[in-house]
């Protein structure tokens, strides 16, 4: 049995037995007391120990290893990068269905449900496969090298040529015969190459953030580090809106400095879609380093977790319905995406009123954009507060609580802009730009708490959960509740607008809507609190017991 330092008393032992092999622990060469130490007295084979412990130790860096710090800044850059391009695509994805020729916001709606979530659905189908056939490194280039060679393709090919690509004339003729009531449909087939971009834009914030960072930081990451520096990562990330905002207005504004007769907007595409280009490749890049550098270092920690469940959509249905907490944890998640949707849709047809324009409706989405930023960056440093002083309950309410005070705010400008009309003047402001402005602080506010409370509180929410309530639940909203949010805010818009002619028609019912969904929300949160209370007690009781 090896000796310890700190078991050494004053009497020295005359002969000590040499050391096994299996003493050497995470294969560090430590001194050991010689056979025979008879000459020199405790202390110092004592400091000798210490000594052998002290070299032993990795060097560190700010309190953490160096190879802490190695996987850590290229990982915080990674994300910087991905966020950076995917504000570029959200921003330009919708100005693009948005203002095209026979399109509007009333678009949107279908584009979510008929294209976006089967393509989504296709998609996961797709890497579910190609997990069983590739590496994880191969995987991670085969998802996102198309995207990176699309929206290059997208700027210097497809919009050059979107007029011999687009049916314009055929779907034109259509919408005389069926009448506006099916110009959503309609849209996407004359606009299908930017609906296409829309659809490829959603896919990158869920593929390349969702899938493929999160899954490989938490690959190479212990759970010391996450804590530590996953937050770090957020705040990071609205740095990168700050400046992608601002990159977006500059580019929409350079073709003011253009000849007459230039498109100014191509001009604009092909800047934007470079700069998302190159941040593909920097990413690309630093994950294949990471692979050659740090990966082979670390012990992954595969072994340690449990192989994730596979389930069908009914499956997960059936899952969802038999676990209270699994399900108010989906009503969440269901009705923020429907909630977000019921009032971004009726606010983007107010952009698209106020800015005819392409160009100007896209520098007011870098501003909005880079707007969103700061107000993140702020919630996000309140939010440790929040956490700490009123603690998850509080903070689970703050984001619906905040969705329907500025949603009433907007729907009420939206439906009383006549008799609010001589205030709005004197102040400078026409009832459809009050209307923008008011919308642009709803989903600032909205989105800002998303991002700093709604989200950290998901994720919460499944640490006191047993394994494999955690993996089935976990596995099941992911199918499931984030494209039944989206999808459900669309199809309520779509009966809407077939029911009622248009998206303005409908507004007042809209407003209903938001209030019932919302407050649903707000009763599931405190559901869900009383029962995260109740699971970390007897996480704790269990973890006493097994100390004990």
């Amino acid at each position: 049995m090896p000796l310890r330092a700190g078991a050494i008393s004053s009497k020295i032992a005359p002969k000590v037995a040499p050391v096994p092999a299996q003493a050497n622990l995470q294969h560090v060469q430590r001194p050991f007391l010689a056979p025979r130490p008879v000459d020199k007295p405790a202390e110092a084979h004592v400091a000798a120990a210490a000594a052998g412990d002290a070299a032993g130790e990795p060097k560190k860096f700010l309190g953490f290893e160096l190879i802490t710090w190695q996987k850590v800044l290229p990982l915080g850059m990674m994300f910087f990068c991905i966020l950076f391009n995917y504000t570029i695509l959200r921003d330009t994805k919708d100005v693009l269905v948005v203002t095209a020729p026979g399109s509007g916001a009333e678009i949107i709606p279908f584009l979510k449900t008929w294209v976006n979530l089967p393509m989504a659905i296709g998609f996961t189908i797709l890497y579910a496969k190609l997990a069983n056939i590739l590496s994880t490194e191969q995987l991670f280039y085969a998802c996102i090298i198309p995207f990176i060679i699309f929206f290059g393709t997208f700027a210097y090919v497809f919009y050059p040529n979107r007029d011999f690509l687009h049916p314009t004339a055929w779907c034109q003729e259509m919408l005389d015969k069926l009448g506006p009531r099916f110009m959503g449909p309609l849209a996407i087939l004359r606009n299908w190459t930017y609906c296409l971009f829309y659809v490829m834009a959603e896919l990158w914030g869920s593929v390349v953030v969702s899938v493929l960072f999160w899954g490989f930081a938490n690959q190479i990451t212990t759970v010391d580090e996450a804590s530590q520096f996953y937050p770090l990562f957020g705040l990071g990330a609205n740095v990168a809106l700050i400046f992608s905002g601002k990159a977006v207005k500059y580019f929409s504004q350079v073709r003011a400095g253009l000849p007459p007769g230039v498109d100014g907007w191509e001009i604009s595409l092909k800047g934007m879609m470079g700069m998302v280009v190159l941040g593909g490749l920097i990413i690309t890049g630093i994950y294949f380093a990471l692979n050659r550098t740090i990966v082979p270092k670390i012990q992954l920690r595969e072994a340690k977790k449990k192989k994730k469940m596979k389930m069908s959509v009914g499956e997960s249905f059936k899952f969802l319905a038999a676990s209270s907490y699994i399900r108010d944890m989906a009503l969440l998640v269901v009705a923020y995406g429907i909630s977000i949707n019921l009032v971004e849709v009726t606010w983007k047809s107010k952009i698209k009123a106020q800015f005819p324009n392409p160009n100007d409706y896209s520098a007011f989405m870098g501003d909005f954009s880079t707007a969103t930023g700061t107000v993140t960056f702020i919630m996000m440093l309140l939010s440790r507060v929040i956490f700490k002083k009123f603690g998850w309950g509080v903070a689970a309410q703050i984001t619906p609580v905040m969705l329907l005070l500025t949603g009433v705010a907007f729907f009420a400008l939206v439906l009383y802009s006549g008799p609010l009309t001589p205030t709005l003047a004197a102040v400078g402001l026409t009832p459809l730009y009050a209307a923008v402005l008011v919308g642009a602080a709803q989903n600032i506010f909205s989105k800002s708490s998303k991002y700093s409370l709604f989200d950290p509180c998901k994720e919460m929410a499944y640490i006191p959960l047993d394994d494999e309530v955690k993996t089935k639940g976990k596995a099941a909203i992911d199918v499931i509740c984030n494209p039944l949010g989206k999808s459900g805010g669309a199809l309520i818009q779509q009966f809407m607008i077939l029911g009622f002619g248009s998206l303005a028609a409908s507004t007042p019912y809209l407003g209903m809507i938001l209030l019932a969904i919302v407050l649903i929300w707000i009763r599931a949160a405190a559901s869900l609190n009383v029962q995260f209370i109740a699971a970390q007690e007897e996480r704790a009781r269990e973890g006493k017991a097994g100390s004990e």
